[in-house]
């Protein structure tokens, strides 16, 4: 079997562009020696059209002259675009110019005074129109090989980019029949070619008036970023009624390497339309800023979100504990990445194992403790009910110790609503933890030390997104067609994401520290 060297592939590699530009010139020399006769045969009609020959080689020398300063051998003629073509204008009128002045040398007449006006606009003609016509006839052919259609959902410009990409995409995804747009009175007027069928509330009458042999959609593409809540939730109403998918395009403003254009499903995340709860960023500020803050369970969904908020807030240290090695590294990578200014610690340890901690905190002294550590799956922790009992209680208790003795000066604790009358071992654990931390409080409040530790819990409902969450098992089941396991059809749930559980949590350690309050030191948000 022959094989290929790498040195040829490197090779042929490093040809090809160069190939590309001899392709450029050679076309554009073309194209330059024709517009020489034919721009003097425009002046003077009666001067013919080949005469002398050497109009020809002429016009091919001084536009590729020309061209060199304004770079047009190096254009992509896919690309071309309004930079492209003022490099070709400017290009040439200098041609144009240079080719007077070289019959003005050589002594032969200028055919008339506006000869090098008119083969400047004969150039300009002949090689913007040359790229037009390459780019419109490749856009079309991208568009006869997709089979499927769609129709954009979102902003004007969001749409716009949408298009181009997809215009450049030598394998499109999809073709675009029409757009719905959030804005009113744009319905008639097109984008690229294609046309605004209406605003994004008359959906369904605009899917009814569609021609089915040629318009009907396959898809409806969510253009913008910030298109959620009720109004993407009417929209999917809609859909399920047609039975038509929705999907969202990726954000192409993100400087992310892709081969190609990529939709991804809708987030069940993006349907809530609760406002956000106003927080207390001055305070949070107040509380993080220059502090050694420590998370425990770091690399876990909530530990790891709520690193990246508080690394907003340039935190003197930020101490990174976990007991898993690869979820550690992963956000201790993204801190480092995002955040280069923060300092930071990764810190591998069980919060079970009692000397380990203890030299953890002797080591590093925290100011803040923020305990996100603990088993939160109630049919594995039912399975396992020694695990959940030594990690959600005696470890809250081995990581609250330590920071007491160590001079934290607050310790937050992440529970769960299970906790309220709790109906299972992992409701029972945690709540079990809490009374321990509320008992905490409760002697920092009584005694005379000042400075003494305050605790703080915030409980939790349903997060999205977070380890454990019922909502990843409903996506994979209704991939898998379904059905979906339901405790009850009855049952109704409330949910937050991640961010905004965090942000809570945030708020929560500000009202129980720098604000502290009387009462038993636990805020149930």
């Amino acid at each position: 079997m022959a094989t290929q060297c790498p040195d040829t592939r490197l090779s042929a590699d490093r040809l090809r562009p160069v190939n590309r530009i001899a392709v450029n010139m050679m076309l554009d020399g073309g194209l330059g020696a024709l517009s020489a006769p034919l721009a003097r045969w425009l002046a003077d009609p009666h001067g013919g059209l080949l005469h002398p020959l050497w109009f020809l080689a002429g016009g091919a020398i001084t536009f590729l002259l020309s061209s060199l300063p304004f770079r047009v051998p190096l254009q992509y003629w896919r690309f071309s675009g309004v930079g492209d073509l003022l490099g070709i204008a400017g290009a040439s009128f200098a041609s144009a110019a240079l080719f007077a002045l070289g019959l003005h040398l050589t002594g032969f007449p200028i055919p008339t005074p506006t000869f090098p006006v008119i083969h400047g606009l004969v150039l300009l003609v002949c090689m913007g129109g040359a790229r037009i016509v390459y780019r419109v006839s490749y856009r079309r052919a991208t568009r006869r090989q997709a089979s499927s259609q769609v129709i954009l959902i979102g902003s004007d410009n969001a749409a716009d980019l949408l298009i181009r990409a997809v215009e450049r995409d030598p394998d499109p995804p999809f073709r675009i029949a029409g757009i719905l747009t959030q804005g009113r009175g744009q319905a008639g007027r097109r984008i690229h070619g294609v046309p605004i069928l209406g605003h994004v509330d008359t959906l369904d009458a605009v899917l009814s008036r569609l021609r089915p042999d040629t318009l009907v959609p396959h898809r409806l593409v969510v253009t913008d970023a910030d298109f959620r809540g009720e109004d993407l939730a009417a929209v999917l109403e809609v859909a399920e009624r047609r039975g038509l998918v929705v999907q969202r395009a990726p954000v192409l403003t993100d400087l992310a390497p892709a081969n190609r254009l990529e939709l991804r499903p809708v987030a069940i995340e993006d349907l809530l339309n609760r406002p956000q709860v106003t927080l207390d960023h001055e305070g949070m500020a107040a509380l993080l800023r220059g502090r050694t803050v420590m998370v425990t369970g770091a690399g876990g969904s909530i530990g790891s979100e709520l690193t990246r908020q508080i690394a907003q807030y340039a935190p003197g240290r930020l101490l990174l504990l976990d007991h898993g090695e690869f979820a550690l590294w992963q956000i201790d990578l993204e801190l480092s990445e995002r955040f280069p200014a923060v300092r930071r610690e990764t810190i591998l340890a069980d919060i079970r194992d009692r000397e380990r901690i203890e030299q953890v905190f002797a080591r590093h002294r925290p100011e803040l403790v923020f305990h996100a550590a603990a088993l939160k799956h109630v049919p594995m922790v039912e399975a396992n009910p020694c695990e959940g009992m030594l990690t959600n209680v005696i470890g809250t208790r081995i990581v609250a110790d330590a920071a007491a003795r160590h001079g934290a000066r607050a310790l937050v604790m992440i529970s769960t609503d299970k906790a309220v009358n709790p109906s299972s071992l992992m409701g029972a654990s945690k709540r079990a933890a809490e009374m321990y931390c509320q008992a905490l409080d409760v002697l920092a409040r009584a005694g005379d030390a000042p400075d003494a530790m305050r605790c703080v819990t915030v409980r939790f409902g349903n997060v999205l997104g977070s380890t454990g969450s019922v909502v990843p098992v409903f996506r994979r089941q209704l991939e898998r067609g379904g059905p979906l396991t339901v405790t009850h059809p009855d049952m109704q749930r409330y949910f937050m994401t991640v961010s905004e559980a965090v942000g809570l949590v945030l708020q929560a350690s500000v009202r129980g520290t720098i604000r502290a309050r009387a009462g038993s030191g636990t805020d149930a948000l």
